[in-house]
């Protein structure tokens, strides 16, 4: 199971790496189109105006889509943020304990996201809702990857949780700290 779940979470970070490599594209050729439309303006005294329709919704989108599919391997990776000022300070039993509320709390939030991510995507499809950009997109399509990240991060928080509750330290444990002293 626990190869299951890691290939998961790969999955999804190198869902959201691609979804930032598309942005990177995205942006370099319409940055290229716009040198080109200068060149031609100053070779011809007017531009061209090439442009890629909507690439600025398009980057949007794809934006969420990495923020969202990256969630669930930032979480394993220990790459989340945490506020360990207090938690350090306590005996291990309590950390522990702590770890395991706040995760808790954080399941039933993500959850809860999901949940209701997850009705705003049908919603979406009922209803044919379309962007409001150049080129309109169903919005289910864009909606679609948050809702997955947010279904991953949730099952990653529920894997969290239960090897937390049978006694094994946090996956993130000593991984967030590597982080910074690279």
């Amino acid at each position: 199971m626990r190869v299951v779940l890691d290939f998961i979470y790969r999955a999804a970070g190198g869902l959201a790496a691609l979804f930032i490599v598309a942005i990177v594209a995205l942006v370099f050729a319409q940055v290229c189109l716009n040198l080109a439309d200068k060149i031609a303006a100053a070779l011809t005294g007017s531009g061209v105006g090439l442009t890629i329709p909507s690439y600025a919704d398009f980057t949007g989108f794809f934006l969420v889509a990495s923020t969202f599919l990256a969630l669930a391997y930032a979480l394993r990776a220990g790459g989340h943020i945490r506020v360990t000022l207090l938690t350090n300070r306590l005996p291990v039993p309590t950390r522990r304990m702590t770890e395991a509320a706040v995760t808790f709390l954080a399941l039933v939030m993500s959850g809860y996201a999901t949940w209701y991510m997850g009705l705003l995507l049908l919603e979406s499809l009922e209803f044919g809702d379309r962007s409001a950009g150049m080129v309109s997109v169903p919005l289910w399509l864009p909606q679609a990857p948050v809702a997955l990240g947010l279904a991953i991060l949730t099952l990653a928080l529920a894997d969290e949780l239960i090897c937390m509750l049978r006694g094994a330290p946090p996956s993130w444990e000593g991984k967030g700290e590597n982080l910074l002293s690279e």
